[in-house]
């Protein structure tokens, strides 16, 4: 009874941010929120992009690597 939930407190802050912050405040901070967001999304975006081109190029390496070996296998039957 004489301790306040999070709930209390929760509510008693949104109106402190209501009286004090005013609503342009609180817009242009959830705007900032949603900005930061939608970065961290295109950043792990981008780091996929990057991993899969790495993937790729390791793959290209490695099937160059294998057609080479062959080549020279077949090179030293003939010669």
């Amino acid at each position: 009874m004489g301790a306040f939930s999070i709930w209390h407190w929760l509510i008693v802050l949104a109106v402190v941010l209501i009286l004090f912050g005013g609503s342009g405040k609180i817009s242009s901070l959830m705007g900032d929120v949603a900005k930061g967001i939608k970065s961290f999304r295109k950043g792990l975006q981008d780091a996929d992009d990057t991993d899969e081109a790495s993937t790729q190029a390791l793959e290209d390496k490695a099937a160059g690597k294998v057609e080479n070996a062959e080549n020279t296998a077949s090179k030293s039957r003939q010669g």
